[in-house]
């Protein structure tokens, strides 16, 4: 016997003139059900169906048919579809058409196929069948061997009973009812298929043989469950059986059947992730070259590897898809796997290969060894991109493909969190405008529009009403003071903090000036831009853990402050719900996959240095219930350990409630040795620094990956040095010259220590006070003596505690180049004091962030960009120069 907890549904599409347009939800209340007439004295457990009819016109057309079907295949809230149509409706395109787990029919071409195969596993059998083969299993004369007639019918119902019969042991004659031929005298059974009400003469009838009389029907106020005579003799008082109700028994049966598999289908998935061979050359090609050489998997097919359903999957192409939030509430109950944080060293300008490390780190578990791992990146900007750094998507045999895609567009978030930052912006001016050149009155008339002589307040006004402690909604009903207060916001021009943003390093626009055309009425001030991955928004999207979540901490976001001091958000502005409709598909992850085939998921980007610079919440929480109990997640934290390990322990995993298993540290020789005592780090000194020296690795080595250009005594040096600084193991790593295979030993190395158990505790208590929670950021991590708050940094302090943001933790806005706020002073500087030049808050993503010295938060471009490499084959439109 079978259980289900939950109602199912049923669509039943039929032409209004069939004989069920009577048939009604009545028809088939909460009921009993039995898997065979056998089982009907058993125990039944009780089934709850939702039955819909759609009523179509009589002369409905195939596309009509169509249409409706293809409404029903993607509402997973239907589990059974029944076409009570006239047999010239269901035509080829219409069968074709209907998912055959939802055909509860079984007629679909791909069910039927099934049948004859003899997989039921997975399809359905049309009920009238197998209510004919329930009838002859249970005659009381055994039937195995005995001969069967299939008198009449054609097509999918003569087929489908004839296949069950035969696989049950019985021979199968067929005869046309127009036969004058027919004879029956020889059979054990008579099953007549659709005959209509022809008569059967007595003497053609074997004597004890069992008469079935198949005419498909559904009668309103069917019971569904009835003792059937099943020894029937043909006489002078004739008993034909009609298993009209069987048939609609073994509908129900099928109903239950679809049920039990959607719902075993909800449940967690064991992967079965195809890996992608790798064959590396010496010397290694370019990132560009190697990634074009691999042929990726399609996203579909991959995300089938990994337990995604493919109603949760939406395709930008062929490599990449949208993944959605609902397999967060499809797999609630299963355990998390193991979460894994790759952070480096304090870097050198050319990047140390995080990203490099946690690509060839989940191709090693999984490709190697055969462990679920997901790899967690962030989206790479366009100002790097076209910068100095290059892309972001790993290097060497160990990245992300296809790359292209990967540095570039992907899926448009970056680019919908410009559209909503700067949507913001527009409409910051454009109050401060309406509010300088309009009355309170005319103001109103224009905020609460009257539309076919009815005005009323959206509800984003009403919010914005409670706020003020109105709590009215007729429009008529406000007092003069109190539509004062509800049209005027009256930002400070010289408090306003919202900047607008583009994605391209352009120094230039690090300050503006606005509203100096004359039909801006004199609203002239200052401003600026800001790169896009610095916005606020870009926070929310990393740190929001749904689309609920997201949409209140972009109503939360402050803007600016009012005359009289009071803070105002997007909310008060009107424009938070319009943000939210601008980011609905930037809140899904992408997923990609790298070089050897493992999965990876691209999501936010914000920057280290002036944000808190991870991959996003909801990417990891996703990854960690895909990947399973024993699986990994390894993700990212931008730049190094003082910026972006200490923001993913105090703000990412506060946010989100992750605690990590293991950090996994990159170092470089390359960046010891600068931080020892050699020269900084650019295009130009690159080859400088890799130049053999045991002492400044040695020196260098108090911070705790390995390039080409580094030697077996260097690298022994750094592992034997970090192993007795109490890392619990330090290994090189070739990943980007063998892939996956170069970095098995550090897989290996994170499962063993992934096994242990951890301590981890946050650096600071959140209800300290803000000076405090920086000191002990600037003390603990960076080394510094004390901080030091310029005037305008401690009245920023005093008014976010007043505000009641004290509580907040805390983003450093920092150089990624020194532990210190000086990008020169490499190692480990002492003595020195942190100057606090201002002070911010990012009310709605839910930190304050302090500026150190001078941080810029619009990067600029250098003398010489990536992009002069950049360019596209017209004829092939292949893209040359990415890196």
């Amino acid at each position: 016997m079978l259980e289900i907890n939950k109602k199912m549904a049923v669509k039943v599409i039929h032409a209004t003139t069939s004989p069920f347009s009577d048939f009604s939800s009545s028809a088939w209340p909460f009921c009993s059900f039995v898997m065979s007439t056998k089982d009907l004295l058993s125990p039944r457990p009780q089934i709850g169906l939702n039955i819909t009819q759609i009523c179509l016109v009589k002369e409905c057309s195939e596309d009509d048919i169509v249409e409706e079907l293809l409404k029903l295949n993607d509402d997973p809230k239907v589990h059974g579809i029944y076409l009570h149509l006239p047999p010239a409706s269901i035509t080829s395109r219409v069968l074709n058409t209907l998912k055959p787990e939802k055909d509860i029919e079984g007629i679909s071409d791909l069910n039927m196929g099934r049948l004859i195969r003899g997989d039921l596993s997975k399809g359905f059998v049309p009920p009238l069948a197998s209510a004919v083969l329930d009838l002859l299993e249970n005659h009381d004369t055994p039937l195995e061997g005995k001969t069967v007639l299939l008198v009449g019918g054609e097509g999918p119902l003569q087929l489908a009973v004839q296949c069950l019969i035969e696989r049950s042991g019985m021979v199968t004659l067929k005869s046309h009812w127009s036969s004058k031929s027919l004879q029956v005298m020889q059979a054990d059974a008579v099953v007549l298929l659709d005959v209509g009400n022809m008569y059967v003469p007595p003497t053609w009838i074997r004597p004890g043989a069992a008469i079935i009389y198949c005419k498909p029907a559904l009668e309103k106020g069917i019971a569904l469950y009835v003792v059937f005579p099943i020894n029937l003799c043909y006489n002078e008082h004739e008993m034909i059986l009609k298993p009209s109700i069987a048939e609609t028994l073994f509908k129900v049966i099928n109903v239950v059947r679809s049920c039990s598999r959607w719902l075993k289908g909800q449940e967690y998935r064991p992967w079965h992730l195809r890996s992608l061979k790798l064959q590396p050359l010496t010397p290694v090609p370019s990132d560009l070259e190697i990634s074009r050489a691999q042929i990726p998997k399609p996203v579909d097919q991959l995300a089938e590897e990994i337990g995604l359903l493919p109603e949760e999957l939406e395709a930008y192409g062929r490599s990449k898809a949208k993944v959605r939030l609902s397999v967060l509430e499809r797999l609630q109950s299963q355990p998390n796997g193991k979460y894994i944080l790759v952070a480096g060293i304090t870097p050198t300008p050319l990047g140390e290969g995080k990203s490099t490390v946690t690509v060839g780190l989940v191709q090693a578990l999984s490709a190697h060894l055969r462990l679920n791992s997901f790899a967690c990146l962030r989206q790479p900007s366009q100002g790097p991109t076209f910068g100095v750094k290059g892309g972001a998507a790993g290097g060497g045999y160990a990245q992300v493909i296809p790359m292209e895609e990967f540095n570039l567009h992907l899926t448009g978030d970056i680019h919908a969190i410009t559209a909503a930052n700067n949507l913001v912006a527009a409409a910051i001016d454009a109050r401060m405008l309406h509010e300088a050149t309009q009355s309170d009155k005319a103001l109103f008339n224009r905020l609460v529009p009257s539309v076919n002589g009815v005005r009323k307040f959206s509800p984003i006004q009403i919010s914005r009403l409670q706020r003020l402690g109105i709590r009215k909604t007729d429009p008529a009903s406000l007092t003069p003071e109190e539509i004062n207060a509800f049209v005027r916001l009256d930002l400070d021009p010289s408090k306003i903090t919202w900047q607008r943003v583009v994605d391209t390093n352009d120094r230039f626009l690090r300050k503006i000036t606005v509203g100096q055309a004359s039909s801006e009425k004199g609203q002239i001030r200052e401003t600026g831009f800001d790169i896009a991955v610095a916005s606020e928004i870009m926070a929310i999207l990393a740190l929001a853990d749904s689309l609920g979540d997201m949409k209140n901490r972009l109503a939360r976001m402050v803007v600016g402050t009012s005359r009289s001091g009071q803070p105002i958000t997007a909310e008060d502005l009107g424009v938070s719900g319009a943000l939210a409709v601008l980011m609905k598909d930037a809140i899904k992850p992408t997923l990609m996959q790298t070089l050897e085939g493992t999965p990876v998921f691209v999501h936010a980007g914000p920057f280290a240095n002036i944000a808190h610079g991870n991959s996003s919440v909801l990417a990891d929480k996703l990854a960690l219930k895909l990947v399973g109990q024993d699986g990994f997640v390894v993700t990212e934290a931008g730049f190094g350990a003082d910026i972006g390990m200490e923001k993913f322990f105090n703000i990412k995993c506060r946010a989100s409630g992750l605690r990590p298993s293991v950090v996994v540290l990159v170092a470089t020789v390359r960046a010891l040795k600068m931080h020892g005592g050699g020269p900084n780090v650019g295009q130009h000194s690159a080859v400088v620094i890799t130049q053999y020296s045991l002492l400044r690795a040695a020196n260098g080595a108090f911070f705790l990956g390995s390039f080409r250009t580094d030697t077996q005594a260097e690298i022994d040096l750094v592992c034997q040095i970090a192993k007795e600084c109490g890392a619990s193991d330090a290994l090189p790593c070739n990943h980007w010259a063998q892939g996956g295979r170069g970095c098995s030993e550090l897989a290996q190395a994170v499962k063993e220590a992934a096994s242990k158990p951890s301590d981890y505790q946050f650096l600071y208590n959140t209800e300290m006070s803000i000076v405090e929670k920086i000191r002990t950021i600037a003390q603990r991590v960076y080394g510094a003596d004390d901080i030091e708050l310029s005037p305008e940094a401690k009245t920023k302090t005093d008014y976010y505690h007043q505000q009641g943001y004290g509580s907040l933790p805390i983003c450093m806005a920092k150089t990624h180049l020194s532990l210190s706020h000086m990008p020169d002073k490499k190692g480990a500087p002492t003595g020195f004091v942190l100057p606090i030049r201002d002070v911010r808050a990012s009310i709605g993503a839910g930190f304050i962030y302090p500026l150190v010295g001078t941080m810029s938060t619009m990067p600029g471009l250098p003398t010489r960009p990536c992009f002069y490499d950049i360019d596209l084959d017209p004829v092939t439109e292949e893209i040359t120069g990415l890196f």
